[in-house]
């Protein structure tokens, strides 16, 4: 039994549904997966659902007691009725928080923000001269990858340097099984934010590496610009995501349009291909699909 289906619950999840365990996951949230792109989480809810992991949204968690054979679980389910279930192991996973307890913050006159993370501006200052902080103590995603960017950056500024670091394109990744990986905008936001764009979607059954591997699960998202074919996010579910995210990571870091990385000769066969397919998909003109 899973408490929390975020990124560490589904990863925790997928592990040990592989391993041969049966899995349920509970969550709190009316919705699965909201941080991703909606056409990703529906992909993925489908995806885990067929791999037998059971989730259960807008629950409400009562009572949990341990035993020697496992761990009994009262819950409320999303129409309000009350469940039971039993468990030989429990994750609680609901999310993580800044571990600045004992830190003494206010004895220093260090400043902290409602959520007990370290405030600081965009380029990791605090407001004491000489103070600097990153990480998961700061704002933004917890990722291991941000935080190693965001030193970088802070030594650089502290010898001189014009140090920077691009949050905008800071890729996301769960390592499921398919890997799920993102960057930049979802088409949830961009419809929020009024943003004209258009779609290139791939799907990794069209691709030939894919076919050979016998895994052809997933696809490759791409968001562009109506006007002026800038890519505004990308979106993988998949398998190696993780890896597949980097050229799209490089290509916004430069404001590569679509046709950019459309026009880049990608080997055969490779997953990467699944990218440049979607990059032509972009402007309606996939040439293998």
């Amino acid at each position: 039994m899973i408490i929390g289906a975020g990124v560490i619950g589904l990863e925790m999840g997928s592990v040990w549904r592989r391993l041969g365990s049966e899995i349920t996951i509970l969550e709190a949230l009316p919705e699965f997966l909201s941080v991703a792109d909606v056409d990703v989480a529906r992909e993925a809810a489908k995806v885990f659902a067929k791999q037998g992991m059971n989730i259960h949204l807008g629950v409400q968690i009562g009572e949990v007691k341990t035993s020697k054979k496992g761990v009994s679980i009262t819950y409320t389910d999303k129409d309000g009725q009350p469940q039971k279930l039993d468990a030989d192991r429990l994750i609680v996973s609901v999310g993580r928080i800044p571990y600045t307890t004992g830190l003494n913050a206010e004895a220093v006159g260090l400043k902290l923000d409602e959520r007990g993370r370290i405030d600081v501006d965009g380029q990791c200052r605090t407001n004491l001269p000489g103070v600097w902080a990153v990480g998961d103590v700061v704002s933004g995603p917890m990722l291991a990858h941000k935080a190693m960017e965001e030193g970088v950056m802070v030594a650089e500024l502290m010898a001189g340097q014009a140090g920077h670091c691009n949050f905008d394109t800071v890729p996301w990744v769960i390592y499921t099984s398919p890997e799920i990986a993102w960057v930049g905008k979802t088409e949830q936001q961009l419809k929020a934010d009024g943003v004209a764009f258009k779609v290139g979607k791939i799907p990794f059954a069209a691709n030939g590496r894919a076919l050979g591997m016998g895994d052809t699960s997933g696809f490759v998202k791409m968001l562009a610009d109506a006007k002026t074919d800038r890519i505004l996010g990308a979106h993988i579910i998949g398998a190696n995501a993780s890896e597949l995210i980097s050229e799209c990571v490089v290509a916004m870091e430069f404001g590569a349009a679509s046709e950019d990385l459309a026009r880049i000769c990608h080997a055969h066969p490779t997953l990467s291909e699944v990218v440049h397919e979607a990059a032509l998909a972009c402007d309606k003109r996939p040439l293998h699909f």
